[in-house]
């Protein structure tokens, strides 16, 4: 659910809110009451995710298909 950012003109409180993307943009300041603006946030974030490296009886990737080493170096090749 994104988070949008809000600022009150009137008070000058700046807020969030967790909305849906489909739900209609806050019009009231929850402090005074005042109207308020949604601001264009820059933070747009994502989370990388890095791939363990697997050893695989003594190469870079499993020689025999599976997700673990074999064990077995004279069936590796």
């Amino acid at each position: 659910m994104p988070t949008y950012d809000y600022l009150c003109p009137s008070c000058g409180n700046q807020f969030e809110s967790f909305q849906n993307m489909g739900d209609r943009p806050l019009e009231t300041c929850p402090a005074c009451g005042g109207p308020v603006k949604r601001l264009i946030s820059t933070s747009g974030g994502f989370i990388v995710k890095k791939k363990s490296a697997q050893p695989a009886c003594g190469k870079e990737a499993p020689c025999c298909g599976r997700s673990v080493p074999c064990g077995k170096s004279d069936e590796c090749r």
